[in-house]
């Protein structure tokens, strides 16, 4: 009788901490919720419905969270918002990210992959410059110098950037600046520019052949912050006569390479 008593004892206190670590799953879940649904509030018929919960469990939790500042709610609507402690801890999650650290598995994954020079650039202001770059094992390459501003209207990288700022920054930017040729192949006419971007937008990703460089061809793509704002661009690049014909065919990679880095830093588009 007492082993039996005791095997009782265990089973339930494993039925017990099962039951506590399900409800701290459902928990989490309510909480993510809040982070990629995209909207600034929930209900509680939302929240049911999108985690497949009853109303019951999803006040439970939500109280549980309200205790801990992880969730608000507004007295009138009765409508649920992230409260101050969450938003804590993604500012000291956004404090310790490294953005070339976070990067830099990517740079070597798209290096290996296509045998070309992986490179990424961070905005700075009116300009962007490259901060990092893994260069292949190839005798003919591409080779670019870290650290330099370059203007945001020239070459690939600098477009990806360009082209998704909202309108007023890119008003703003062909309000400030002449658009100075880099190379003979550089667009310098503001029309032009501006059906570059759109067209940028559309593919969601920035090519060029010799606009910052003669002779080399680049694919780039916009990295996103968890605002939205495009804050960085990872890019490929080589010489123009082994690269042009086979850009189209290391999009995908270089796409799905800054929708990582990205979601990274929080983006969830």
């Amino acid at each position: 009788m007492p082993r039996r008593a005791t095997g009782t004892a265990v089973a339930e206190e494993a039925e017990s901490q099962s039951r506590s670590i399900a409800a701290v799953e459902r928990a989490m879940d309510v909480l993510l919720l809040f982070g990629r649904s995209g909207r600034p509030d929930l209900g509680v018929t939302e929240i049911a419905t999108e985690l497949d919960l009853t109303k019951a469990a999803v006040h439970r939790i939500l109280t549980a969270l309200r205790s801990r500042d992880l969730i608000t709610v507004d007295p009138v609507t009765r409508r649920y918002s992230l409260g101050h402690a969450a938003i804590a801890l993604g500012r000291a999650y956004l404090a310790r990210m490294d953005l070339r650290a976070m990067a830099a598995p990517e740079l070597r994954r798209l290096s290996q992959l296509t045998g070309e020079t992986a490179t990424l650039s961070v905005r700075r202001g009116d300009t962007r410059m490259y901060v990092d770059q893994v260069v292949p094992a190839q005798a003919l390459r591409m080779e670019v110098s870290l650290g330099i501003p370059y203007p945001l209207h020239a070459g690939a990288s600098s477009k990806a950037i360009l082209a998704f700022l909202d309108d007023a920054e890119v008003d703003g930017y062909l309000r400030r600046h002449s658009l100075d040729a880099v190379t003979s192949r550089t667009i310098t006419d503001p029309d032009a520019l501006r059906a570059e971007l759109a067209a940028t937008r559309g593919r969601g990703h920035a090519t060029s052949l010799g606009e910052r460089e003669t002779g080399a061809a680049s694919i780039a793509a916009p990295v996103f912050d968890h605002d939205g704002h495009v804050i960085a661009a990872l890019s490929l690049s080589g010489p123009d006569s082994r690269f042009e014909p086979r850009m189209d065919e290391h999009v995908p990679l270089l796409l799905e390479a800054s929708a990582r880095v990205s979601a990274q830093l929080g983006h969830t588009g």
